[in-house]
């Protein structure tokens, strides 16, 4: 089992910057694959990016590449996503999920509760 927390979300205007963290609880953190989703008012939860477990190997979705990074710090048992240029359309609940291994689709075996991040205009 794994527990999943998010923090850093929040108001921020059009070209600002967040920084998401997600710590983790539970059963051994650097053992698994670390993915960030989205999910705005009605529409689908969807992939933002994703890190390998010994943060060796990362994917983004194009509307995010160049602009957010992801990264790990296993003795934290924490995974960041740095977000930069932020844009209107970045607006969505954030969440972060663990898996065994690398997945685009939000087939994550574990989640957290999600972060609300507002980008203004």
């Amino acid at each position: 089992q794994v527990q999943l927390v998010e923090s850093g979300g929040g108001l921020v205007q059009a070209g600002g910057s967040l920084r998401l963290s997600c710590a983790a609880s539970g059963r051994t953190f650097s053992s698994y694959a670390m993915g960030w989703f989205r999910q705005a008012p009605g529409k689908e939860r969807e992939f933002v990016a994703v890190i390998s477990w010994n943060g060796g190997s990362t994917s983004y979705d194009d509307s995010v590449k160049g602009r957010f990074t992801i990264s790990r710090d296993n003795a934290k048992s924490t995974v960041y996503l740095q977000m930069n240029s932020l844009k209107p359309e970045d607006t969505a609940v954030y969440y972060c999920a663990a898996n065994a291994r690398i997945e685009v689709t939000p087939s994550y075996r574990y989640w957290g509760q999600g972060t609300q991040v507002t980008v203004s205009s």
